[in-house]
């Protein structure tokens, strides 16, 4: 069995327990076991579908109620089995969703860290600067570097710790070890995507 999560930048597969990204412009191969997957990119489905069309998109076995418009599968299948606890993939954007009592009861998107690198020098090419990830949030910053890597994680940590106050923090994504390292109350779930997918197979085993 492989899984895969296809996002708006990349295919991430799980092979054997061994992790695997293809970007979208790259040819996905035909593999000789069955692929499950999710997906918030029709095209790159499609491309998917082209080398392996016995692939199947476990989206129809989901059954997650919100109010909430236009939520994308993968964020569905990360809050898919949490109660009371904020939930947060730090990716391309950041998404933080919140869960109380199984019910999902909203959400937001946030920049992430490569599209605010990315938007400075838009401002002025003085403002480039590559993100070192070692930031003191407690003193001001004297020099335009730390300004603007302060300013970065300010913006994306402030609204997760008023949204989720006291809850349980689950981050995941590859930004997501960094961003629990500013919570006492987080912890960081590498595959918690995958982990959710295959709870769901192992739910559903007519598809396995």
């Amino acid at each position: 069995m492989i899984l895969c999560d296809i996002g708006n930048t990349t295919f991430h597969f799980l092979i054997k327990e061994k992790h695997k990204k293809y970007s979208l412009k790259e040819s996905i191969p035909k593999f000789d076991e069955r692929v499950f997957f999710v997906s918030v990119n029709r095209k790159a489905t499609n491309k998917l579908l082209k080398t392996n069309p016995n692939a199947i998109n476990i989206e129809k076995y989901l059954d997650f109620k919100t109010k909430y418009k236009g939520q994308g599968i993968d964020r569905v299948i990360a809050c898919a089995f949490e109660k009371d606890s904020v939930i947060v993939d730090a990716g391309s954007a950041i998404t933080v969703d919140v869960m109380k009592k199984g019910i999902h009861k909203g959400g937001f998107i946030l920049l992430g860290f490569q599209s605010f690198m990315n938007a400075y020098p838009k401002i002025s090419k003085k403002l480039k600067f590559d993100f070192d990830k070692d930031v003191n949030l407690d003193k001001i910053p004297l020099q335009t570097k730390d300004a603007i890597q302060y300013a970065i994680l300010k913006s994306i940590i402030l609204p997760i710790r008023e949204v989720a106050k006291t809850e349980n923090i689950i981050f995941t994504g590859g930004d997501g070890e960094l961003l629990s390292g500013y919570f006492t109350n987080s912890i960081y779930k590498k595959d918690l995507i995958f982990e959710n997918m295959k709870r769901i197979i192992d739910a559903n085993n007519c598809i396995a």
